[in-house]
């Protein structure tokens, strides 16, 4: 688990499922992949958590697999999106517009950018990662398991 340096609470729309998780930093992500994009209706931007996430409401909680290696998690009641879970592992993917405070979250990168539509382009300069950059990640921590 990483170290725990802030504390962060969210929400879905109709407050149904909450959540709380320790996070080390304040720096989110934006996933372009043809996924997030469907899921989330745009850039999926996220905050890493790595260690427990703290779950109230999870009987309107659903959970769809994706992929191999990920799975969904949205509000059954009201169809928020909320995190995105590395299979096997501790990491979630934090939707950082779920959060009830987001000041002082700043964007750090830019993942599965080959995807990324050209009706848009963030401003910020970031590190910028292709899906095959970003898959080799997620092998490479799970230990080379798929």
């Amino acid at each position: 688990m990483a170290s725990a340096g802030h504390t962060v609470k969210g929400h879905c729309l109709c407050g149904a499922v909450a959540f709380s998780a320790d996070v080390a930093k304040l720096e989110v992500d934006a996933c372009h992949c043809s996924m997030c994009r469907r899921w989330a209706g745009g850039p999926f931007i996220a905050l890493s958590c790595d260690g427990e996430l703290r779950i109230t409401g999870k009987d309107h909680l659903a959970t769809y697999r994706s992929s191999e290696w990920g799975e969904r998690s949205f509000c059954q009641t009201c169809g928020t999106s909320l995190f995105w879970h590395l299979v096997g592992s501790d990491h979630y993917a934090l939707s950082a517009n779920t959060l009830d405070d987001q000041s002082g979250l700043v964007l750090t990168s830019q993942i599965f950018i080959d995807e990324k539509p050209g009706f848009y382009e963030f401003a910020n300069d970031t590190p910028k990662l292709t899906g095959v950059e970003v898959v080799a990640a997620f092998e490479a921590s799970k230990g080379g398991e798929s």
